[in-house]
């Protein structure tokens, strides 16, 4: 059987310990797991593309079928060129499910070969955001728990 290779796509801005609980269980299911930052134009990130691939790269050190990419267009088609069967995408609440199922159905009819899989997050981070920890830290609060100590460190710096 062909190794089954998923891609876990996202902004990851920051990566908090919520993304990297979903990664670490999805690392023990799939052969490969492919971390990979969006590219989008639109959004005007805290952290550049570089900087969130370093601090990816950098907290997933220890996982070996785990590779950090970035990708810019439709994701189906990334998926087509990394030869990826599996989607995977994480869901907090019913908000997200919303969202994700109008994306998961629009890629299946892009790309009736690509699944895609939901899990749900650790309890302890349910609520827990990349939106949610750039607030926080602006507002001087603790991100103990929240990300890891690179990552805190890291915005600690860019907010000052």
């Amino acid at each position: 059987m062909k190794p089954v290779i998923a891609i876990c796509p996202g902004s990851f801005d920051p990566v908090t310990n919520g993304h990297l609980d979903l990664i670490e269980r999805a690392a023990k299911i799939f052969d490969k797991l492919i971390v990979s930052v969006l590219r989008n134009q639109e959004k005007e990130p805290l952290f550049d593309l570089e900087e969130r691939l370093e601090m990816l790269r950098e907290v997933l050190r220890a996982y070996p079928n785990v590779e950090v990419d970035s990708f810019a267009g439709l994701l189906m088609e990334y998926a087509r060129q990394k030869q990826a069967r599996v989607i995977l995408r994480g869901i907090r609440a019913v908000s997200d499910y919303e969202y994700e199922l109008q994306m998961a159905l629009m890629n299946r009819k892009l790309e009736p070969q690509v699944e895609t899989v939901f899990m749900l997050p650790g309890e302890a981070y349910s609520y827990l955001s990349s939106r949610l920890v750039r607030e926080v830290a602006r507002l001087g609060g603790s991100l103990k728990g929240l990300v890891p100590a690179i990552v805190e460190e890291r915005l600690r710096v860019k907010i000052g």
